[in-house]
């Protein structure tokens, strides 16, 4: 399994973190338990394969920092949005940026920042129409340009 395969499993479960009331832990536990696992390879071909331990641990930590660190996220989403309020948003386009986000923020020693953003952006034109991929990546553009060069 390639990383951005593993990324985009992580925007899926962010997504359903958004919109679930289950705790981060039993909704990973439920999600990769095999036998479900094996009914969404029948829905989507990035569930082919069942991911290793490393990639488990990547999905995993991007999905719980994700849910740790959403008002932060969902903060930065809504300030580089220009009036629109995370309510506004798709929740997968939302989903899509909070993953990049937490990857340019905590992520950044393992993932370049135009790595993260491009991965964003290739997500989205699978997902969302392509106003909202030009939306996606002004906003991540502006977000790193504005908030992670300030001082420097």
């Amino acid at each position: 399994m390639k990383r951005s395969t593993a990324r985009e499993i992580a925007v899926h479960i962010s997504f359903e973190m958004a919109v679930n009331d289950l705790p981060a832990a039993q909704l990973l536990s439920d999600f990769f338990d095999r036998e479900h696992y094996a009914t969404l390879a029948e829905e989507a071909d990035i569930y082919e394969e069942y991911p290793d331990e490393r990639q488990m641990e990547y999905i995993k930590r991007l999905a719980k920092g994700v849910t740790e660190h959403a008002a932060e996220l969902d903060m930065y989403i809504e300030k580089y949005s220009k009036d629109w309020s995370i309510s506004r948003i798709s929740r997968v386009a939302a989903a899509i940026m909070r993953v990049a986000m937490f990857e340019i923020l905590y992520m950044q020693d393992d993932i370049p920042h135009r790595v993260a953003v491009n991965e964003a952006v290739e997500l989205a034109k699978k997902y969302e129409e392509r106003e909202t991929v030009s939306f996606i990546n002004g906003i991540l553009g502006t977000f790193i340009k504005k908030e992670l060069t300030m001082g420097e």
